[in-house]
């Protein structure tokens, strides 16, 4: 079992934790890790670009000249695809780009990312971040003791506003739980800070 030191907001360490095995040990599947990323970068596209055919542009509703003897090329329309102005003829319409991946799949991929930040020393475990109010230098602080000037993940075991409010006025800094937790967050930023209650509950829902 990996072992890592538990520091508290001070950025001095109080102990040491053994990491699961099946959670942060697991062998490393980049191409399952790559997987999942693409899926999640695509299930966030809103496809909502559209670009307007022949049928939808303003105007050429009339032939432009006659069919023959003008010595010019023939044309239906102004509004063809090869006229300035033009529709286009095989342009993006609406669309959802979304779509599901299994869920041991997902599973597989977190673990990976999980597991590859350990193999790094990019994960810092925490044991305990009190906030009780709406303070981002409160956050800052504690990122400065800690000596991180990366892009931070941190990962709480319950979703807590003041903490998450807290630390998104940080730029490269973001905030999310153990239920929302997923692999493109956590390849995404360089450290990965997390509380040790979120540690024991990922062990305890992903072993």
């Amino acid at each position: 079992m990996p072992t890592v030191d538990v520091y508290n907001a001070d950025g001095k360490v109080v102990s040491t934790m053994e990491l699961n095995d099946s959670v942060f040990g697991v062998k490393v599947n980049k191409d399952v890790m790559h997987e999942v990323v693409v899926n999640y970068l695509a299930n966030q596209r809103q496809g909502t670009q559209s670009t307007l055919t022949r049928t939808e542009v303003r105007g050429g509703g009339i032939k432009p000249w006659r069919q023959k003897g003008t010595g010019r090329a023939r044309q239906g329309s102004i509004r063809a695809p090869q006229w300035v102005g033009g529709g286009v003829a095989i342009g993006p319409k609406p669309r959802d780009y979304s779509y599901r991946l299994n869920k041991k799949v997902k599973r597989l991929a977190l673990k990976s990312a999980l597991s590859s930040k350990v193999e790094e020393s990019e994960i810092i475990v925490l044991d305990a971040l009190d906030c009780k109010e709406f303070k981002t230098k409160q956050v800052a602080d504690m990122l400065a003791k800690l000596n991180v000037t990366e892009k931070a993940l941190i990962v709480l075991p319950e979703n807590d506003k003041k903490i998450v409010n807290s630390a998104r006025n940080i730029r490269g800094v973001d905030a999310t739980f153990v239920g929302a937790i997923n692999t493109y967050e956590v390849l995404n930023h360089t450290k990965c800070i997390i509380l040790k209650d979120a540690v024991e509950k990922l062990e305890e829902v992903y072993a």
